[in-house]
């Protein structure tokens, strides 16, 4: 009984200092995380990619993204959307069937960016900046995914502030968050490398200067 019980402890000890990390991320960025009521204006709004159904069509969670940054845009709070997915060889295009869904929503072709290469958060939050000169957004997507995302934007330099696309309850809720706790650690881990990187650079240009 003793050991079962040092085992239960220890496990539940694990978890706790396993999901610190993500619960301290969610509490600093819990003011930056708006609903699109509350959002103020931006120059562009990015939403990320969350996965095609089999004929091709946006998740349900991807169609609220979508709906979302739609609605921000129609109410003259963002001028531009930057859909930004993963895609391969075999004609899988999350940002294809994002830009697609849309334009059925009634957003001009032109004022949408399309970025295929968006495979990860980190990705898709570089390559707004590096690729697309977004220097400032507001990040769609729901709000168990905005803490790491606003973290990454910070590090990258991209002002910005969250908007829940939480339109409805998603049965995967308690997986997403499970996820999260592994996606957060991989975060901290990219923040302290593009620190890091920064540091040197000031290093560097200070040696020659």
């Amino acid at each position: 009984m003793m050991i079962v019980f040092k085992i239960l402890v220890w496990g539940f000890l694990a978890i706790f200092l396993l999901s610190l990390p993500r619960w301290i991320l969610s509490a600093h960025y819990t003011d930056r995380i708006l609903s699109p009521e509350e959002a103020r204006s931006m120059p562009t709004a990015v939403v990320f990619g969350a996965g095609l159904r089999r004929d091709g069509r946006p998740t349900t969670v991807l169609a609220d993204r979508v709906s979302t940054a739609v609605s921000l845009y129609q109410q003259g709070k963002v001028n531009t959307l930057l859909m930004s997915g993963s895609s391969n060889k075999t004609g899988y295009d999350e940002a294809a069937a994002m830009l697609e869904f849309a334009l059925q929503l009634g957003v001009p072709q032109e004022d949408i960016l399309v970025d295929s290469k968006g495979d990860r958060t980190y990705l898709t939050c570089a390559r707004a900046k590096n690729n697309y000169g977004v220097e400032r957004a507001l990040l769609v997507t729901q709000r168990y995914h905005l803490p790491r995302a606003l973290i990454l934007c910070d590090a990258l330099s991209i002002e910005s502030e969250g908007v829940a696309a939480d339109l409805r309850p998603y049965s995967a809720q308690t997986i997403w968050s499970a996820r999260e706790i592994g996606a957060t650690f991989r975060a901290l881990w990219e923040v302290g490398r593009l620190k890091t990187a920064v540091i040197w650079d000031q290093l560097l240009k200070k040696d020659h200067s």
